[in-house]
C-alpha cells in the first residue's frame, strides 16, 4: 500500500494482534488496537488460559523482522526433546532433532505478550486500549462498534481499513457469518477432550524440581500430562483428558479423592511434585480444544481475519503462536510487493496463507495421537531413532516431519506436511516389512538405508501426485 497515513484498526492485542501492530508502525501506518481484556502488564489475567508456549523457529523469524529477536531470548528456555514418563515414573529423553543447534522454547504468553505491547507502545503511530469489547463491524462504513467496559458505554471507531486478531471468538469473524451478502464457510469441530492447567511448583531458591530442558509428557493413550518449565522454577502442568469417556473424565473427577486415585494411578511420578495438585484442580477451569477454520478471510477490501480468528487450532505442535507469528510474516511480504489497495493484499496473502494454516491444522490433531500413544509404541520408536540417526549423521540430507514443521521456517506447513507424512509411511511400511532395520547400523548401512528411505518417500509423493492430493 502506497499511502502511509492511512489508519489501521487492530482488534485483540494478544500476541498475533500486538505483533502485527509492531510491525504495521514500523511501516508507518496510524494504528489503534482494542483489547477487551485488562492491560495485562497490570493486572494478571493468566489463570486458565496456558501460560506457557512453545516457541521456535517460525515465532523466532517473526521476531527478527520486527528487530526485537535479542529482547525475546531471554525470556525463553530451550527444551531439546520430550522427555517420556511411563507408568513406574522411568523417563527417557526422545530429542526433537539429531542436529544438536535444534530445539524449541518454552516461553511466558504474558512475559512476551508484555514486551511486544512494550515496543509496539514505543512508535508515536500506535494507540492501545482496553477493556473496549468489539460488539459489532459495518462493512458498508468501516467502523467497527465497541463497549468500554469501565464507563459502559457503547461507541464507533471508524478507520480505513480493519482486522481481527481478537482470537479463536472473533468478534469480526462473527460479523462475517451474520453478513448476508458474501458467502463464509466456516467451521469449529471440537475434540472429545478438554484441557486444566496444573502447576509444579518451584523447589528452593528457584530451583527445578525436575530435568529443566524438556518438555515432559505423561502418554497414556486415552489421555495425558505435559509440563512445561517456567523461569522461576515452575512447571506448567496441562492435563489432556476426555469430557466424559473413559474410567476418570473430567466429568466424574468430583472429589479430591478420585482426583488423587487418578494421578497416584497414571501420573504417580508427578502426583510426588504436586503438593497443590488438588487446590489447582478445583480452582482452575476445564477448557475445550478446537480447530476453526474458515474462509473468506477478508470482505469488501476494508477488513480481514488474521491469527487465531482465521485459523485457531490445537495446541499438539507447539505452532498455534509461531503460526499466528508467520501469519505477520507473510502478510508483510505482501506488503512489500506494492499493491495499491488493501482487497488485492488481502486476497494475496489469503491465497498464500491458507493451504498452509489448514495443513498445520490437521498435523496438530495428528500430533494429538502421536503424544497420547504413539510415542509408547515399538514401531514409531524405532522410526524415530532412525530419523534421529539420519539427521545427526547426515545433517543437510534429512528432517524428519516434525524438523519440517519446526525448524525449517522457509518452508510451507503444506509442503512440510506432504513431504513429512510420506516420509513416514516410507520408514514405517518398510520398517514393518523387513526392507530396512535399525539395529547397529554402520554408517555406509545407514547411508544406503537413507537412500532406500528417500527413494520410497518419492514414490509415495508420486502417487499423491497423480491421485491429485500435492
Amino acid at each position: 500500500m502506497k499511502d502511509k497515513k492511512q489508519n489501521v484498526l487492530i482488534i485483540g492485542a494478544g500476541l498475533c494482534g500486538s505483533l502485527l501492530a509492531l510491525r504495521m508502525a514500523q511501516r508507518g501506518y496510524n494504528v489503534t488496537v482494542y483489547e477487551m481484556r485488562p492491560d495485562l502488564r497490570k493486572v494478571d489475567i493468566s489463570a486458565g488460559r496456558s501460560i506457557n508456549l512453545a516457541f521456535s523457529d517460525r515465532g523466532i523469524k517473526a521476531m527478527k523482522m520486527a528487530g526485537i529477536v535479542d529482547k525475546v531470548m531471554p525470556l525463553c528456555i530451550p527444551m531439546n526433546g520430550r522427555m517420556l514418563h511411563d507408568l513406574e515414573g522411568n523417563t527417557t529423553l526422545a530429542p526433537y532433532s539429531g542436529r544438536e543447534h535444534e530445539y524449541i522454547n518454552s516461553i511466558s504468553r504474558g512475559g512476551l505478550n508484555a514486551l511486544l505491547l512494550d515496543e509496539a507502545e514505543k512508535h508515536e503511530n500506535v494507540k492501545i486500549h482496553f477493556n473496549k469489547k468489539c460488539k459489532a463491524v459495518d462493512f458498508e462504513k468501516t467502523t467497527a462498534t465497541f463497549k468500554d467496559y469501565d464507563t459502559k458505554t457503547e461507541f464507533i471507531e471508524d478507520a480505513d481499513v480493519i482486522i481481527g486478531t481478537d482470537g479463536a471468538g472473533s468478534a469480526l469473524r462473527k460479523s462475517y457469518y451474520l453478513e448476508r451478502k458474501f458467502l463464509f464457510s466456516f467451521s469449529q469441530d471440537y475434540l472429545t477432550h478438554g484441557y486444566k492447567e496444573l502447576s509444579i511448583l518451584p523447589g528452593e531458591n528457584g530451583s527445578f524440581k525436575t530435568y529443566k530442558n524438556a518438555l515432559h509428557i505423561w502418554g497414556r493413550e486415552a489421555f495425558m500430562l505435559i509440563a512445561l518449565p517456567n523461569l522461576d522454577g515452575s512447571f506448567t502442568v496441562t492435563l489432556f483428558l476426555s469430557f466424559d469417556e473413559g474410567e476418570y473424565n473430567f466429568n466424574n473427577l468430583t472429589t479430591k479423592e478420585r482426583v488423587l486415585e487418578f494421578f497416584e494411578k497414571y501420573f504417580k511420578d508427578a502426583l510426588d511434585l504436586m503438593p497443590n495438585l488438588v487446590d489447582d484442580f478445583f480452582e482452575n477451569p476445564t477448557s475445550p480444544l478446537g480447530t476453526v477454520k474458515c474462509s473468506p478471510w477478508h470482505y469488501k477490501g476494508n477488513t480481514l481475519l488474521m491469527g487465531d480468528a482465521a485459523h485457531a487450532i490445537v495446541p499438539f505442535y507447539g505452532q498455534g503462536m509461531n503460526a499466528s507469528f508467520e501469519d505477520v510474516v507473510e502478510f508483510d511480504k505482501v506488503l512489500d510487493q506494492g499493491f495499491n489497495d488493501w482487497e488485492t493484499v488481502f486476497k494475496v496473502y489469503e491465497k498464500n496463507r491458507k493451504k498452509d494454516t489448514d495443513a498445520i491444522a490437521d498435523l496438530a490433531i495428528d500430533n494429538f495421537f502421536e503424544m497420547k500413544g504413539h510415542v509408547n509404541h515399538a514401531n514409531f520408536r524405532e522410526k524415530r531413532t532412525l530419523e534421529m540417526a539420519f539427521e545427526k549423521t547426515f545433517p543437510n540430507d534429512y528432517n524428519s516431519k516434525y524438523s519440517l514443521v519446526t525448524f525449517n521456517e522457509d518452508i510451507g506447513y503444506r509442503e512440510a506436511m506432504l513431504k513429512g507424512r510420506a516420509q513416514d509411511k516410507a520408514i514405517l511400511n518398510m520398517l514393518s516389512d523387513g526392507k530396512i532395520s535399525t539395529v547397529d547400523l554402520s554408517n555406509e548401512e545407514l547411508k544406503a538405508t537413507l537412500i532406500k528411505v528417500k527413494q520410497e518417500t518419492e514414490a509415495i509423493l508420486e502417487d499423491d501426485r497423480i491421485a491429485g492430493l500435492k
